[in-house]
């Protein structure tokens, strides 16, 4: 397989520090971006009434097209974005009402991408992203934190584990 990659970008600002960094990292790495503010997506819902938002043909599409997923958030509050945590939720949906598309998970790569007002941050902000991972069948490349405050134009972006 060719190890196409997808950047699924979750964050409020469309212009924000999380999409600068995500436009340098795909070009680099030659990777796909999908940001998750294009698309109507609700909160998981046990009855399923959100079934024809954009969720399941937008992680369909990326199943289907990609092996290495990486996630892009800014930290709120110590934790990924709203976004980004209702896109997780949904996963749920793969586990219930699609298990044949989520069974096309096991396999796939999955590392991320986060930046706050900080140098670094607690290993803990991974957990759900790792735990996840793990319960999917997916592997876990890494994670790379960047400092919104110091990046600049002469910034080498880099991601040392795709």
């Amino acid at each position: 397989m060719e190890n196409k990659k997808v950047i699924i970008l979750g964050s409020s600002r469309k212009n924000g520090n999380t999409t600068k960094i995500v436009d340098l990292l795909s070009k680099e790495h030659d990777a796909d971006v999908v940001n998750l503010s294009d698309y109507n997506i609700s909160y998981y819902d046990y009855e399923s009434k959100n079934i024809s938002d954009d969720f399941l043909p937008l992680i369909k599409g990326i199943i289907e097209k990609y092996d290495t997923l990486i996630f892009a958030t800014p930290i709120y509050w110590y934790n990924m974005s709203a976004i980004m945590k209702v896109f997780f939720d949904r996963f749920s949906d793969l586990i219930r009402i699609e298990k044949e598309t989520g069974r096309k998970l096991r396999g796939k790569k999955i590392g991320v991408i986060s930046n706050s007002h900080d140098d670094a941050i607690e290993d803990g902000f991974y957990f759900s992203f790792k735990k996840s991972a793990d319960y999917l069948g997916m592997e876990y490349l890494g994670h790379a934190h960047f400092n919104a405050d110091t990046l600049n134009q002469q910034t080498k972006i880099e991601l040392t584990f795709i």
